[in-house]
């Protein structure tokens, strides 16, 4: 049984991390920290966990942390990065579900997070927890920087084109759409139900901090430079991501279909929907999956391919257990097999 530490326990994706690690069969959570809630038991800030946990939140020492197999980081950014060198130097494998150690380039992470980093050496180190990629990096990892939500959705929609070289890399479009709890938990005004609902509306517009990422990703598999343009809509929901993918065919793309039922047909968690059926945020609420859909509208020259996730599970914290998964040598669908909330 693998001892779990959870740094930074009381956001959506702390809960969701207690939700889905309290069925698995491998872990046991024996820390989660919160210096605001410190003392307070886990089932009285979310009653949703009554019976399965005994715990309280508890400030984040490092040598209680140190003691655990595996430290969740459900951090905003620029904690991991504190935290992070005292617990591999204790023989602790990390996985940050924060910004931290996601871009590999020091000044580049700055530059769109407006502080230095605190731990640049451990940069080039940190495997990015993107499972369908980078598999057998992650097995081997100390340290693992889980994807973001956005990035997630649009990289696994994009990625056999571009590994394939049938589209123009440096002319991609990302439109995506969020619910609210992608922004966390904090209070903030655009947040309100009576801001939020019965709305629909594009932000970060001019740059958000998911397009590095997303450039870096996708560029990696397609082997040179790549150009997104990123824009993501705030949806009057809760849960889930809905990215629209379009991107200029190059070359004679042949049967799409074919290719990205092939392409992930061993993954357990990307569903390559069948021709003419496209994916909904609703079908993957609550699951640690991806649906696609791919088609070229019209027969012209412009693929698209619709990408939906649950923000929370598999933007999250669900991928982030899937890559504990694989870090401990378990099945990669341990705890991770819950099937989609309908209605």
């Amino acid at each position: 049984m693998a001892k779990i530490g959870i740094v930074g326990g009381t956001g959506y994706t702390g809960v969701e991390l207690l939700r889905l690690l309290a069925a698995h069969e491998q872990a046991q959570v024996v820390a989660i920290t919160s210096r605001a809630e410190s003392g307070r038991r886990v089932d009285e800030l979310f009653p949703n966990l009554r019976g399965h946990y005994d715990l309280a939140f508890s400030e984040p020492e490092v040598d209680k942390l140190a003691a655990c197999d595996v430290v969740f980081f459900a951090t905003p950014h620029n904690v991991a990065m504190n935290l992070v060198p005292e617990l591999l130097a204790a023989g602790t494998r990390v996985i940050d579900l924060s910004a931290d150690y996601r871009l590999r380039d020091a000044a580049l992470w700055s530059r769109w997070y407006g502080e230095p980093h605190a731990s640049p050496e451990f940069l080039d180190e940190a495997v990015y927890g993107l499972p369908e990629v980078n598999r057998a990096a992650i097995a081997g990892a100390r340290l693992v920087a889980c994807p973001g939500c956005y990035p997630t959705s649009v990289q696994l929609g994009l990625i056999p084109l571009l590994a394939r070289k049938l589209v123009d890399p440096a002319h991609l479009i990302a439109s995506a759409a969020s619910g609210v709890s992608g922004a966390g938990r904090q209070a903030k005004i655009d947040n309100l139900l009576s801001e939020a609902s019965d709305s629909f509306k594009a932000y970060g517009v001019n740059g958000h901090r998911h397009l590095p990422e997303i450039e870096q990703g996708l560029a990696d598999v397609a082997g040179e430079a790549v150009r997104v343009t990123f824009v993501p809509h705030l949806l009057p929901m809760i849960r889930g991501i809905h990215a629209t993918l379009y991107a200029q065919l190059t070359a004679d793309a042949g049967d799409l279909q074919a290719l990205y039922e092939n392409w992930y047909a061993d993954e357990p968690f990307v569903d390559v929907l069948p021709a003419g059926m496209f994916p909904q945020t609703r079908t993957v609420r609550g699951a640690n999956r991806c649906q696609l859909a791919v088609t070229v509208p019209q027969g012209r020259d412009t693929v698209v391919v619709m990408s939906v996730i649950d923000n929370l599970v598999k933007g999250a914290s669900g991928q982030a257990v899937q890559n504990m998964n694989i870090m401990l040598g378990l099945p990669e669908t341990m705890g991770l097999q819950q099937v989609g909330l309908l209605p």
